[in-house]
């Protein structure tokens, strides 16, 4: 007895820990092992379980008084519904890696046309024909766009993608299932293809898709064309459709999983354990993508620098940079990114972008300039990974490509297909302001702001017909004459018993409304201030006169009530 109570604590502790089998303690360590997988790769099964796995609603970010959203996105049952990822894929990491290395795609084959640049580039374009996927492939030897009606999409893959990913060969197989006629837009120096020339695509080269587009366009002028960008490809799709405004042939587009800002985006990608790794991953593929053009590249560049590229900000230091003649990688990101564009974007846009997305953060998406636009629609999910949106249990479909085919669709059959192209009007200068305006403008509802570099403003749309033309005439004119015809008016009304100009009272009137509604505004703020005032100083106020009482009327008041 007496030896039991005098052992060690410490010993009674090692002893307890013997007994415990072995097997216990390997049941604890994979629980906690599974608990650090569980939090570090982002899974999110027991919540889909709790839910009954129906998934979350789509966000959609747009302005819901547009003609793009009331005649279009809201027919669309898939944007307005619903994504459930597939269970077993039940996080970001799991949807991206499982599109990389072990996902699915349709079989098919393309016809290739290669379209030689003005620079002596080489741009593989790979067709798939809506006749292609039928039954019955006696088609399959026919020239390409044999009817020159139907319409076409355009992809454009993302980074060291080309039309062999999985991805792309969905959207494409999709598309033609349902009568479009698909072509990919390989970038230069991908899908089988070499560099024929000095120049190299990058996260902003647009040149590519433009003259694609257009040559797409004249071959076949009764087309009606379309565009799919992803990843980097949505990157340069919407800073094309940013630079180029109203005057593109497309009728729509989708962007999905852009990166919007490269520079946040960059940030990003070097944050977390997690996402270095896929920082890893896609140098590797830059570094292979150098290898293929080394021939090229060794004259341009320094080679033996690029091998040593172990992320991808080390790369574009030593590759696109110089390349693309930037001063600094900094630079080469600020002057790409497509969030900079976002508010020039004349043509209706889906853009799609997963809030778990490992390389493009949800940081980077231009929330306000989607909104303000109202040729945009932004839907956003809880869960999908980059370009992955896996559904299903066996995970042969991706919800994005459902997604945009749907909003295709919908859209070449209404109205808005042959609407006139009317520009945003929140816009964001492509060019620098310097020595340009602004010059003051009187707006419809009577508020005055600065507008652009141009003084034909919206008063000369309410002036006389005589006085309109005047917007041909030289810039010092136009603001000589407008004064001088806008002196005499008012001279006149205030010399004269007559009637005063009806034209003038159309912009006198707004003026008047706002005025008086500033005034009544103002009004109601000087009562709450008052009313805030009197409330705070009550408590001073009280006190000083309770002591000047109890001085006043000191020898009438009891003794007992003056020592309160």
């Amino acid at each position: 007895m007496a030896d039991c109570t005098s052992e060690s604590p410490y010993g009674l502790l090692l002893t307890s820990i013997i007994l415990i089998p072995v097997c216990h303690y390997v049941l604890f360590f994979f629980a906690i092992l599974l608990l650090f997988l569980y939090n570090f790769l982002e899974i999110h099964f027991l919540r889909h379980l709790l839910k009954g796995f129906r998934g979350d609603l789509v966000t959609i970010t747009c302005n819901f008084s547009s003609d793009l959203y009331c005649s279009v996105v809201s027919s669309c049952r898939i944007l307005h519904g619903r994504y459930s990822p597939t269970p077993w894929l039940s996080s970001p990491h799991l949807q991206t890696a499982f599109l990389s290395l072990f996902a699915n795609s349709p079989n098919f084959s393309y016809r290739r046309e290669l379209f030689h640049a003005s620079d002596g580039g080489t741009i593989a374009l790979d067709w798939l024909l809506y006749s292609d996927v039928k039954e019955d492939t006696s088609s399959m030897n026919e020239t390409i766009l044999s009817d020159d009606n139907a319409p076409v999409v355009i992809v454009i893959p993302g980074l060291t993608s080309d039309s062999a990913d999985a991805y792309v060969r969905h959207i494409a197989f999709k598309m033609a299932r349902h009568g479009w006629n698909v072509v990919v837009s390989n970038h230069r120096g991908l899908g089988g293809i070499s560099i024929t020339s000095d120049c190299f695509y990058n996260a902003g080269w647009t040149e590519d898709i433009r003259k694609v587009i257009g040559h797409i366009h004249c071959c076949y002028p009764e087309a009606p064309l379309y565009a799919v960008g992803t990843s980097i490809g949505a990157n340069i799709l919407v800073k094309y459709l940013g630079e180029d405004g109203d005057g593109i042939p497309l009728i729509g587009a989708a962007a999905v999983c852009s990166p919007w800002d490269l520079l946040v985006c960059d940030r990003f990608i070097n944050r977390r354990l997690t996402q270095k790794f896929y920082d890893r991953v896609l140098a590797v593929g830059l570094k292979g993508y150098a290898q293929l053009h080394q021939s090229v590249l060794s004259r341009l560049t320094d080679m033996d620098n690029i091998k040593k590229s172990c992320s991808v900000r080390d790369f574009d230091h030593h590759a696109t940079r110089v390349l693309g003649k930037f001063e600094t990688v900094d630079t080469y990101y600020r002057h790409s990114s497509s969030a900079n564009f976002v508010g020039n974007v004349s043509v209706p846009l889906l853009c799609i972008s997963s809030l778990d997305d490992p390389v493009c953060t949800r940081e980077a998406i231009p929330w306000d300039e989607c909104r303000a636009n109202e040729n945009i629609i932004l839907a956003t999910t809880h869960h999908g990974g980059h370009l992955a949106y896996f559904e299903g249990l066996t995970a042969n479909s991706l919800w994005w490509v459902r997604a945009v085919n749907e909003f295709f669709n919908v859209l070449h059959s209404s109205s808005l297909r042959n609407r006139k192209r009317k520009s945003s009007s929140w816009t964001v200068p492509l060019e620098s302001s310097i020595d340009q305006g602004p010059y003051v403008n009187v707006m419809e509802n009577g508020m005055v702001t600065a507008v652009g570099d141009t003084e034909k403003d919206i008063v000369a749309e309410h002036l006389p017909s005589e006085d309109v033309s005047c917007v041909d005439k030289e810039p010092d004119s136009i603001k000589r004459e407008m004064s001088v015809h806008m002196t005499e008016q008012i001279q006149k009304e205030s010399d004269s018993n007559q009637p005063p100009d009806p034209c003038l009272d159309v912009l006198i009137d707004p003026v008047r409304q706002q005025i008086g509604q500033l005034l009544s505004r103002s009004r109601v703020s000087i009562w709450l201030l008052a009313y805030v005032a009197i409330m705070t100083t009550w408590p001073l106020a009280g006190s000083a006169l309770l002591l000047f009482i109890k001085k006043r009327f000191k020898n009438f008041l009891p003794a007992t009530l003056l020592r309160r």
